[in-house]
């Protein structure tokens, strides 16, 4: 039955060496302000991560993705840096952080960090001194000032937009009042944009990897890593432009600043690993980020972005492996992370696949149909090849938080886009661990402030305590994969080859006779020939696999 055989990457398929952990790891990733608060002040700490880690060790997971835990403002969720060598208050402090890696890695969990080179704060020491220096300063080099167009040079340098909407462009207002240049933003305002053709800029991410991989620090995930460079004249986006020629997106001159951080990673040995935050409508383009020279791994936000479709799902497979393949890296899978809407909302949509320009307040969802797909969806993506990667609270099946007060909202992607986008913070919310009421066991025992995102009153039934006593759970079922995930040689690093059981099932082999089904049809359908039934995301109906369920199979 089997009709094409994939490669995900070279090595042999089976349990995962310590030097390649990272090419069919589970990695968890952590958003530090929402998963656990220790000291009580209603915000997530790395104190709340160290007391979690036995939950993490059961839940099955290799290593833990941090986003920024770095000293800032939160103008963008912590991706405004001022300080890389520091940890936010909110957090904890430097001391912490080295505990907590360290306290990982007894537990078998290695730490992965965020690294944000496109910009830092707009209170990061180098602005600062950028402002206070003024026009054509050598302080102002390591950014984009710009004077202005028109005749007082009130209009922006460019018509670029910023990714969160409106002009990537704010002007600088003088101390004594006075408008003077414009700065580059592409994010939000406070997050102005380096000038990566500034030696200075190449220096300090160089430095600030080896400050982090001297403190045991395994992996570093690049935020926006195709947008780092910019053509130095700035000119307008064009509709059609040559490939590594956009004047900020995917240019050439990147590969040349990761090949430099690929060799500090390999100087600290084969389990340091980069991986990259890239979305890239063109696979061969991405593909060359992953080169055995370049980075080690990036995000492949195709497949989260597709729809609840048999046809677009294995497209997106297809697709994904044989890029990778072409330069011996291993694929990534994805369901959800701190900027998307969460797998059970999105998946009982009209609209089940994910973009940004579509998210609008008010768009129904059918939460049992969605937490149905989300189930099987999650047992899809663990059996494919290659790494698979979590987000807090997926796999306590949270649903999306788009109820929250507008004046409580705290993502500049909502401002910025006119008040009709939610913006993230509705899959930002602090974790339910515990009870029947807020705070859920997120803060310590007896606390009852407020949560820095206010929890919902109904999230009793969500808790990881409530879960965990559940077999028939969303958390039951992560545990229950993740642990066959380690544990079965096939699964993880290895190849595919599909199984044709029709147009509206997806259905492949991995090696030692491991098979996986997925029903995408309006019905029950029948199970190929099997010995033993590993896993299913919903009981069987009559032996069969019902609508929008996953089973994992042994066959021989």
């Amino acid at each position: 039955m089997s009709t094409t055989e994939l490669r995900s990457d070279t090595p042999a398929p089976g349990a995962v060496a310590d030097v390649d952990w990272w090419r069919g790891a589970a990695i968890y990733q952590v958003y530090p302000r929402s998963f656990a608060d220790q000291n009580g002040d209603g915000t997530g700490d790395l104190a709340g991560v160290r007391a979690r880690l036995p939950y993490l060790r059961d839940l099955g997971i290799d290593a833990i993705w941090f986003t920024p835990w770095y000293p800032s403002p939160m103008a963008d969720g912590g991706y405004d840096v001022a300080d890389y060598r520091s940890i936010d208050p909110l957090f904890g402090d430097l001391a912490e952080a080295e505990r907590l890696i360290s306290e990982a890695l007894e537990f078998g969990i290695r730490t992965i960090i965020d690294v944000v080179p496109n910009h830092v704060s707009d209170q990061h020491a180098w602005f600062r001194a950028a402002l206070v220096a003024g026009p054509d300063s050598p302080e102002r080099e390591r950014f984009w000032f710009r004077d202005g167009r028109g005749e007082h040079g009130e209009l922006p340098p460019n018509g670029w937009e910023s990714e969160f909407g409106g002009q990537a462009w704010s002007r600088v207002i003088g101390a004594d009042g006075v408008p003077e240049q414009w700065y580059l933003h592409l994010f939000a305002p406070g997050q102005p944009d380096l000038n990566w053709g500034h030696p200075d800029v190449l220096r300090e991410h160089e430095e600030i990897l080896r400050f982090w991989f001297d403190r045991g620090v395994c992996g570093i995930r690049i935020d926006s890593a195709a947008l780092v460079a910019k053509d130095a004249d700035l000119p307008e986006v064009a509709d059609e432009h040559h490939p590594g020629n956009h004047p900020y997106v995917d240019r050439d001159e990147l590969q040349g600043i990761y090949r430099s951080w690929r060799v500090i990673a390999e100087s600290y040995g084969p389990e340091r690993v980069l991986i990259g935050e890239i979305w890239l409508p063109d696979a061969e383009r991405f593909a060359r980020y992953l080169r055995p020279d370049v980075l080690h791994s990036a995000f492949n936000f195709d497949f989260m972005a597709s729809p609840w479709d048999a046809t677009a799902l294995r497209a997106s497979i297809e697709q994904t492996l044989d890029v990778h393949a072409k330069v011996g890296a291993p694929a990534t899978w994805v369901l959800s992370n701190h900027d998307v809407t969460r797998p059970v909302t999105r998946y009982g949509r009209v609209d089940t696949s994910f973009s940004f320009d579509a998210k609008r307040f008010g768009t129904p969802t059918d939460l049992a149909l969605g937490t149905r797909r989300a189930r099987a969806a999650a047992l899809l993506a663990m059996a494919l090849p290659g790494a698979y990667y979590l987000y807090q609270g997926e796999e306590l099946g949270l649903p999306e938080v788009e109820d929250l007060p507008l004046h409580l909202i705290d993502d500049p992607m909502h401002a910025r886009s006119g008040g009709v986008d939610p913006g993230r913070d509705g899959c930002r919310i602090p974790l339910p661990w515990s009870g029947n009421r807020p705070p859920y066991g997120f803060s310590p025992n007896g606390h009852r402030g407020e949560t820095w995102l206010p929890q919902p009153a109904d999230w009793a039934a969500f808790t990881a305590q409530a879960q965990a006593m559940d077999a028939a759970s969303m958390l039951s079922l992560y545990r229950d994969a993740l642990r066959l995930r380690r544990d079965l040689p096939a699964l993880g690093s290895g190849s595919l080859s599909w199984r044709d059981l029709g147009p509206d099932v997806l259905a492949f082999a991995r090696d030692d006779g491991f098979v996986s089904v997925t029903n995408f049809s309006g019905g029950p359908v029948d199970l190929p020939a099997f010995d033993r039934i590993w896993l299913t995301s919903a009981p069987l109906e009559g032996g069969r696999l019902p609508a929008d369920a996953s089973a994992w199979l042994e066959s021989t």
